[in-house]
């Protein structure tokens, strides 16, 4: 009897082909929806099935989204947010009912099926003190500890990483050196890494690696810098795209692989979609330095009009670089005001980011923090933001807000190796985004940002099905 060997290729191939195979064949269209809607307070809804008849060549009259799952692109590496020190801090200070609810919430068999975890490597704004994990003027690292992180930060990694298990996906980012390594000798307000220090914050980064690593938690990736070009009255760091390219092929790239690190996923520029196809194509345009990073990071911040967001450059970039993933790591509605955290505009903004992030090629997208307390923090400067969760430390209530409901609306169907499918709207009022899972389950997302309430037709391939889209809602129909 012959041996048959079947290469990663060739099996994944095969996979793809049965799990397109398996929608094609399905002789019984009928798909399940859910839905949130704020005028019925329907939150993750199960709405039972809706079913799918010939309809062969819709009118320009017919409100449509089509679908086809011929034309595939990017795969979704995973969802998720960050598990900063604020949001740590405050989960702790819960009952461990609520703890337990909490981290459920997000990473439990009925939560939003997170897999992706960043985390903040010294402080941040979202830490209650400025801190580093070496003495002063340490240039051998030899006091390196992360004693501090096993407080708070680490154990709550650690629940998420045991809920998640096998998909679990972790990286980190920097928001500033230690002090003495800057040329403005503090952590905050910007100032550069001195070039002197260039090698030792990048043994920095490998010692940090080894320390989580030590603990369990495996280190998928890291950005080399939070918000590169932001003088922030918090943690900051300025590189311009040379600079940060120099560190990388000069100190970090090597350092990394050397250490026996070539495997992990090394992010550029985590900063703004407005600079982000200057970025890229000055950092990445000598191969020496390009053959070190493997994705392009963004934040959503580029306006204060959160409706009017680059989305286009984000397209422009993955031309450029079609082999590194893009990769929002970061963003959240500021300005935190408790009495605010049921307004439904919280949710529009992420479903409005998360859908157009994905239609530009986005592979990897990550909410900042996955709690807060009553303040919108712990946080060290009074940048205080909203959370899809929100913990009232005093009460002992957990908010959840519907920033957390439309992620859900995402997060909760569409899982990690998912590919983005063909996908198009022919109502500007009406957003959508589709993938196709690996067990071959066709997931789609359309949302309504309008005030007034539509019917559209989900169409694939010859087939519809009718929907009623209601004013600020999202929905997801799997088939």
């Amino acid at each position: 009897m012959k041996k048959i060997l079947i290469t990663g290729l060739v099996l994944g191939t095969m996979l793809q082909m049965n799990a397109q195979n398996y929608w094609k064949n399905k002789t019984q269209r009928t798909a399940k929806l859910v839905i949130t809607n704020s005028a019925t307070n329907e939150k993750l809804s199960d709405k039972g099935l809706i079913k799918f008849e010939k309809f062969a060549q819709p009118k320009e009259t017919d409100a449509c989204i089509f679908v086809d799952p011929d034309f595939k692109y990017q795969k979704l590496i995973g969802i998720g947010g960050a598990i900063t020190d604020a949001s740590a801090e405050t989960l702790y200070k819960m009952s461990k009912a609520k703890q337990k609810e909490i981290l459920e919430a997000y990473y439990g068999k009925n939560g939003l099926g997170y897999t992706l975890v960043r985390t903040n490597m010294n402080s941040c704004d979202f830490s209650s003190e400025s801190y580093t994990y070496v003495k002063d003027g340490d240039t051998s690292l030899k006091s390196f500890s992360v004693a501090h992180d096993e407080k708070y930060k680490i154990p709550m990694i650690k629940e998420a990483q045991k809920l998640i298990g096998k998909d679990f996906t972790f990286y980190f980012s920097p928001w500033s050196p230690p002090a003495w390594m800057k040329s403005n000798k503090s952590m905050l307000k910007g100032g550069r890494l001195e070039e002197k220090y260039y090698q030792t914050w990048a043994d920095y980064y490998v010692k940090f690696i080894n320390e989580y690593q030590k603990r369990g938690i495996n280190v998928w990736g890291l950005t080399i810098q939070n918000e590169p070009m932001a003088t922030q009255t918090w943690e900051s760091c300025i590189y311009t795209a040379e600079e940060e390219g120099n560190f990388l092929k000069n100190n970090l790239g090597p350092t990394l692989w050397k250490n026996g690190f070539k495997d992990k996923k090394v992010i550029i520029w985590d900063h703004n979609r407005d600079l982000i196809y200057q970025r890229a194509t000055t950092t990445l345009q000598d191969p020496e330095t390009a053959k070190y990073a493997n994705g392009i990071g963004y934040h959503w911040y580029e306006t204060w009009n959160n409706k009017t967001q680059l989305f286009d450059n984000l397209t422009e970039t993955q031309r450029a670089f079609p082999n590194m993933f893009l990769a929002f790591t970061e963003g959240c509605k500021e300005q935190f005001k408790m009495d605010g955290i049921y307004d439904v505009s919280l949710g529009e903004l992420y479903g409005r980011n998360m859908l157009n992030d994905f239609n530009k090629g986005t592979a990897l997208w990550t909410d900042w923090n996955v709690l807060l307390d009553e303040t919108g923090g712990p946080n060290h400067v009074g940048n205080f933001c909203f959370a899809p969760i929100i913990a009232d430390t005093k009460t002992g209530e957990v908010h959840y807000t519907y920033e957390y409901y439309y992620i859900g609306q995402v997060s909760k169907f569409i899982k990690p190796g998912a590919q983005r499918i063909g996908n198009s709207s022919n109502r500007a009022a009406l957003l959508s985004t589709a993938f196709m899972n690996e067990n071959g389950e066709l997931v789609t997302v359309i949302m309504n940002e309008s005030d007034k309430d539509t019917d559209a037709y989900l169409w694939i391939e010859g087939e519809a099905a009718k929907l009623s889209v209601p004013a600020h809602s999202i929905q997801t129909v799997i088939l």
